[in-house]
């Protein structure tokens, strides 16, 4: 069972470090991944080790609904992202989380009358894959000796790395100057309604902004199917605009 804590508790259990950012260390890296981590943080910033975000945007949940929502990604624990939708002018109150190495959702009408609750071992799989596509906002995470990359070419770029304990493989796509253009991976999942398996989960990433030394996405699209022509008519679920982030 998931560990019913809050965000902010989540924000406060993460481990500040001294550690910042020097080009100089990555020499030993593929030009692309450079220029990525180049671009993505300044010079002289200190290494997060969390990352909190204010957000809004739309989900899909049959047709597509308005929502705001705060998210806190500690990298020692997991993530909460706390939102409110609103359906047919009603709003629905709940969080996804990832705590510890367990996986929840619970989502309630009103804030009162459940109309979702989820937990297991296929939300928590799933809920991996979601941590591992939103290291994106915490760039930190890929200065570690432990994640290791490899190129396809000077745009294509592959990592890998852990993510609590787990495996982690990631895909992404720069621009010339090291922008992030899009990020792919194969995610647990049931989009068809039936047995959960790998799908590929992907999103594109269509404006970036500056944060406290960090240069990242601020308005992306993603979803399943991704580089299919089912991302588009079937597998995008999630339109989101960042508002506001802070590091620790």
């Amino acid at each position: 069972m998931t560990k019913s804590i809050s965000l902010d508790t989540l924000w406060e259990s993460a481990t500040p470090t001294e550690l910042v950012f020097s080009p100089d260390k990555l020499s030993h890296l593929p030009e692309p991944a450079k220029r990525y981590l180049e671009h993505a943080i300044a010079p002289g910033t200190k290494l997060a080790t969390a990352v909190r975000l204010k957000m809004h945007g739309e989900i899909k949940l049959k047709k597509w609904i308005p929502f705001t929502a705060e998210q806190v990604i500690c990298w020692e624990r997991g993530l909460i992202w706390s939102a409110t939708a609103w359906m047919n002018g009603l709003p629905i109150v709940g969080s996804d989380r990832l705590i510890d190495g367990v996986g929840a959702m619970q989502w309630k009408l009103l804030g009162l009358f459940p109309v979702m609750t989820a937990s297991g071992s296929d939300i928590t799989r799933s809920a991996f894959g979601r941590l591992q596509a939103e290291s994106t906002w915490l760039p930190s995470v890929f200065c570690g000796d432990e994640v290791s990359w490899k190129t396809m070419d000077s745009s294509h770029l592959h990592s890998s790395f852990v993510v609590q304990n787990e495996s982690a493989e990631l895909d992404l796509t720069i621009d010339r100057s090291g922008q992030l253009k899009t990020i792919h991976l194969s995610r647990w999942g049931n989009p068809e309604g039936a047995e959960s398996h790998y799908v590929d989960f992907g999103g594109i990433l269509e404006e970036e902004g500056t944060f406290c030394g960090y240069t990242i996405p601020t308005r992306l699209r993603a979803g399943w199917y991704f580089g299919t022509n089912r991302f588009e008519s079937e597998g995008e679920f999630f339109r989101a605009t960042i508002d506001d982030v802070i590091y620790r």
